[in-house]
């Protein structure tokens, strides 16, 4: 049955219109944005099938473009869009963050580093550089390495931190093997941070850990 047939209030859009976002389920949300099916499949029906091939919303969302491009319903197009789609939704996060002061706002921290490193397959170390009322001045990415080690050099970050003139640092890395627990290399090498940058009077204020779930903060497990 197409979905023109079903319904109104069970059709993804018009649920979507009088129920919010939140109420609709990963392939109601994939049917919206693919639009149309194929022949004998609904939109919702490919979107099913497309979560079952790629094991869930997230593998398909994070596919490289060979692998999406491969899956009957996808290609070019729709790559490029969900590229921008993503794109988007991370500078939405970003400026919400630039909005905020990062100690009153952990959530948007955390949302904000999960978008820009969960994705990653390599180990990438970043700095977010505040002023002194713990307002965003910049993000970079300082250092990105292999499948489980990103090398990091005191002297860089510090270079980096007074350039951006930061009055405080939130540290922040990447586990591509999903476990955010720290090493014994990720507590040194904060500690060494921590020295460093204090030496020119700026101020870890935290070293997230991006894995699988919540990002990990040295600070609220009283690492720093």
């Amino acid at each position: 049955m197409a979905i023109t047939d079903w319904p109104a209030a069970e059709r993804p859009r018009e649920k979507l219109l009088q129920r919010g976002a939140s109420a609709l389920s990963d392939a109601e949300l994939l049917a919206i944005f693919l639009r149309t099916g194929l022949p004998g499949l609904s939109a919702v029906d490919l979107a099913r099938q497309l979560l079952a091939d790629f094991g869930g919303l997230r593998p398909l969302l994070e596919a490289s473009r060979s692998d999406f491009c491969r899956a009957k319903g996808l290609g070019d197009a729709k790559f490029v869009q969900l590229q921008a789609v993503l794109e988007m939704a991370r500078r939405h996060l970003a400026e919400t963050l630039q909005r905020s002061d990062a100690l009153c706002s952990p959530q948007a921290v955390r949302d904000f580093l999960a978008a820009q490193l969960r994705h990653r397959r390599r180990e990438v170390f970043c700095c977010l550089y505040l002023d002194s009322q713990h307002r965003v001045i910049a993000f970079e990415e300082l250092f990105e390495g292999t499948l489980n080690a990103a090398s990091v050099y005191p002297r860089e970050v510090v270079q980096a931190a007074l350039q951006q003139g930061a009055a405080a640092v939130i540290l922040a890395h990447n586990h591509p093997s999903g476990i955010s627990e720290p090493s014994q290399a990720d507590l040194w090498i904060t500690e060494r941070l921590s020295q460093a940058l204090e030496l020119v009077d700026i101020k870890v204020l935290d070293h997230m850990i991006v894995g699988e779930g919540a990002a990990l903060s040295f600070a609220e497990q009283g690492l720093l």
